[in-house]
């Protein structure tokens, strides 16, 4: 009888590491892209297995295509089959808006990947420049030394014993219920006040085809062309409408909602295969958690969070993590301090503009100037980003790591097998 081999989930090439990142998601691998290229040895763990899909609404803004060009990713995505997108309308009831994309060499026009092409990219361009990555691994529990500062992540993988890793810094890139945020007690500087519940699903759309941004009184939509010649195309409305109105069955509520925004929107929908799967988001209240501690940092939805109507959530990924591989690469408290301002003075002006979206408490007449208003934060993002250098390692780190992570005098450099439990010390929960 032939014996069966087993293999056993991969394990880390290092006991430890200058970052380790949880979650290697547009946010996590953007981290680990950005430090491995400037000689840092990086690990990034996700749960997922590699090039998987997820829930997004795909739409990148101008920042995103921004920092993903001056990153040399624009055109992998690209020749992957992404289209690009040079307008973009605004339907507010019968009035018609299209606003065509002012290009540049940077900004050739707008994208919307799949995530299954996006994260896989990403992931690809940070393991070339030398970050590695475990998928279909979980972190489960952080560790810390006795003064309290994280030092590294507990992993778990089928067939095998938890493992330690010790890292000078543990970035949480894990999403709205982020296991790095539990444990490490990141305050929630400021909550949202409103919730969106949206309904995602794909149909065949024309080459060519632009942003379409769709709203009459109470509800909303969109059509945003994506890879494969799909377009991705969202019915969304106030989160009590959907506990109301959806409980029976996403799909008949969702065409009813496209119908009732635009006829010839439906018809798009009503394209798809019969049996295409739709997902939905019943939304939750954005917020804006505190971004960094001892030895620990927060990017992407783990950090802030706002409602998918605007569509704005990977831009801020994208955005924020290019700041916090600054911040990690100068390794002082004042470059982290100086990240998590400018992260809260652009965070703070997206959740005031996407809630005033997302309330559905606008008529149509004054919509358009919260959209403006929008844009306008869009811009300085721009303008902020332009004049950003890209993230350059120190000459401390050559010596042996950021000065803000070196361990006290009086204490051993942190091993794998010491420390404290974080997750069960301080939450009494594991995941």
């Amino acid at each position: 009888m032939p014996s069966t081999t087993l293999s056993l989930p991969p394990v880390p090439k290092r006991p430890h590491y200058d970052a380790i990142i949880v979650g290697a998601r547009c946010a996590g691998a953007s981290t680990a892209l950005l430090l491995a290229r400037a000689g840092l040895k990086v690990l990034a763990i996700d749960r997922r297995p590699y090039g998987s899909d997820t829930l997004s609404t795909h739409a990148l803004m101008r920042p995103a295509v921004l920092q993903l060009s001056r990153w040399g990713l624009l055109e992998p995505l690209r020749k992957a089959g992404t289209p690009l997108i040079e307008a973009t309308t605004f339907h507010y009831g019968e009035e018609e808006i299209t606003i065509p994309l002012n290009a540049g060499p940077d900004l050739p026009g707008l994208i919307a990947p799949r995530r299954t092409v996006l994260d896989r990219i990403l992931v690809d361009a940070a393991r070339g420049a030398g970050a590695e990555f475990l998928h279909d691994m979980a972190v489960g529990d952080l560790f810390a030394d006795t003064r309290g500062r994280v030092r590294g992540v507990e992993i778990r993988g089928a067939g095998r014993a938890a493992l330690r890793v010790s890292g000078d810094i543990v970035v949480g890139a894990d999403g709205i219920g982020s296991l790095v945020a539990r444990c490490c007690d990141a305050q929630v500087l400021r909550s949202g006040t409103v919730s969106a519940a949206h309904v995602y699903g794909y149909a065949p759309v024309e080459t060519g085809a632009g942003y379409h941004w769709h709203f009459r009184d109470g509800i909303a939509g969109s059509l945003i062309p994506t890879n494969d010649g799909l377009a991705c195309i969202v019915a969304s409305v106030p989160t009590r409408m959907f506990d109301q109105r959806f409980r029976l069955g996403h799909g008949r509520a969702r065409m009813e909602v496209l119908e009732a925004l635009s006829p010839a929107l439906a018809e798009q929908a009503s394209r798809a295969p019969k049996d295409a799967r739709l997902q939905a988001f019943r939304g939750v209240p954005g917020y804006i958690r505190q971004a960094f501690g001892p030895g620990w940092a927060l990017v992407g939805d783990a950090g802030f969070f706002r409602d998918p109507i605007t569509s704005h959530g990977i831009s801020d990924a994208l955005r924020d993590a290019a700041g916090l591989a600054h911040a990690v690469l100068d390794g002082s408290e004042a470059a982290f301090a100086a990240w998590q301002q400018e992260r809260d003075l652009f965070a703070n002006q997206i959740l005031d503009t996407t809630d005033a979206v997302a309330g559905f408490d606008w008529t149509l007449a004054d919509l358009g100037e919260r959209h403006r208003r929008l844009s306008a934060v869009m811009k300085a993002e721009v303008q902020a980003l332009a004049g950003q250098p890209m993230p350059v390692r120190r000459a401390a780190y050559a010596a042996g790591g950021p000065i803000a992570y070196r361990a006290p005098a009086n204490q051993d450099e942190p091993r794998a097998t010491a420390g404290s439990s974080l997750h069960r010390n301080r939450t009494g929960v594991r995941q």
